[in-house]
């Protein structure tokens, strides 16, 4: 049986499949072509330290999981075209359910900070690492 944390982790990627037309992976390298429409890349980034109340004891942890945002294109305008219409899809699936069906407390993304990359040989990269906080409460640190 999952932790709270794995279970919590899986559906903000099946969340994040549901955005149009982009791959969506978790844990993976970057691959050696980008997808046409863009790729996100789940990150399960850190738990932090967690508050702890007593009687019961609760862990509150609020969980910094990470979004690789990856788009390729010809032309500066067309990264930045492709790349606004993806972090605009992947804030639309965060604010459609705060809550991954009830399993997380709340889910907020943080500001990304894009970057250009370019590529040797091929179209340039315009990426961010959009941080998603994940707040839920467990009943064991491990979980």
């Amino acid at each position: 049986m999952p932790t709270p944390r794995e279970t919590i982790l899986q559906a903000l990627l099946a969340a994040l499949q549901t955005v149009p037309a982009a791959t969506v992976l978790r844990g993976a390298v970057l691959p050696e072509r980008i997808p046409t429409d863009g790729l996100l890349i789940l990150r399960d980034g850190d738990p932090g330290t967690p508050e702890v109340t007593l009687s019961p004891v609760q862990y509150h942890f609020e969980h910094r999981a990470e979004v690789e945002v990856i788009v390729q294109g010809k032309t500066p305008a067309d990264r930045d075209a492709a790349f606004d219409v993806l972090l605009a899809e992947l804030a639309i699936t965060i604010t459609a359910d705060r809550t991954l069906g009830g399993l997380c407390d709340w889910v907020e993304a943080e500001a990304p900070q894009p970057v250009d990359l370019p590529v040797e040989g091929a179209e340039a990269l315009k990426a961010a690492i959009v941080s998603l906080i994940l707040a839920y409460t467990t009943a064991d640190p491990l979980g």
